[in-house]
């Protein structure tokens, strides 16, 4: 299914569905296609959908960093939906929900992570020595996936285009670093909120721990395993991703 692309002055999103709100945030190399067979799902499911996308290259720098996407979400959140969300975040999209599930949990009916950063990850963005060397590139974003045919041309494309633009180079370091600084062990077990940990166990950027140490620390956290799966499992494993999640927030919405 196509899915029409909003734009106003503030924000860019996809809208699709009725119901419970879900809110779907994608990490610093993500971007709204990331979600695309979740929004198809789940818009027929009886959830409306919503992919805002992140601002991450239109930060002022002093302000790029993971607090103040944090506030751009809850803004966004107080200003198209009136009620309590689902959030759905993966890699730092993930945490970004951490942060803005801390900061305004009234906001937040259920918070949902795959792959989240938060405790410790293989850095993505500083890990770019050969930027201009295109197979260079596919191989590291190869290895965000168990399976490497999900590194499609055109996202190895996209990649390549990010890390070769001086400017959004220079944002995705400094993002991949506030995520860094910004580490959350002490404020997991304040997150009452119900928590859905997706985890995929071949994840190589934010390995099987993160998701272990996350369950542990957040008092009302469920942890499910994908198997054969890596860093993003609602797009290589989409099908498994959507029935664990479905079964999970029925109850809760």
């Amino acid at each position: 299914m196509i899915f029409s692309t909003k734009k106003g002055k503030k924000y860019t999103f996809v809208e699709a569905g009725e119901g419970h709100p879900l809110v779907l945030l994608h990490g610093l190399m993500g971007g709204l296609s990331n979600f695309d067979k979740m929004v198809d799902f789940f818009s027929e499911k009886g959830f409306k959908v919503y992919v805002p996308q992140l601002p991450i290259y239109d930060l002022p720098v002093l302000n790029t960093n993971l607090t103040t996407l944090a506030k751009y979400i809850i803004k966004f959140i107080e200003s198209h939906i009136s009620e309590p969300v689902t959030i759905v975040g993966n890699s730092m999209g993930g945490h970004v929900g951490l942060i803005m599930t801390l900061a305004r949990p009234d906001l937040v009916k259920n918070l949902v992570l795959t792959g989240s950063s938060g405790l410790y990850e293989r850095t993505f963005g500083d890990s770019f020595p050969r930027k201009n060397d295109r197979s260079y590139i596919r191989k590291k974003t190869e290895e965000v996936f168990y399976d490497p045919a999900v590194a499609t041309e055109d996202l190895v494309d996209e990649v390549f285009s990010v890390v070769n633009d001086r400017m959004k180079g220079i944002k995705t370091v400094m993002l991949a670093r506030s995520a860094i600084k910004h580490n959350m062990l002490n404020d997991l077990p304040k997150i009452l909120t119900p928590t859905c940990l997706i985890w995929g166990r071949q994840d190589n950027v934010t390995p099987p721990e993160v998701a272990e140490d996350m369950h542990k620390f957040i008092p009302n956290s469920d942890l499910f395993w994908i198997d054969k799966c890596g860093h993003a499992a609602m797009m290589e494993k989409p099908d498994e991703f959507n029935e664990i999640l479905y079964s999970w927030l029925k109850d809760k919405v």
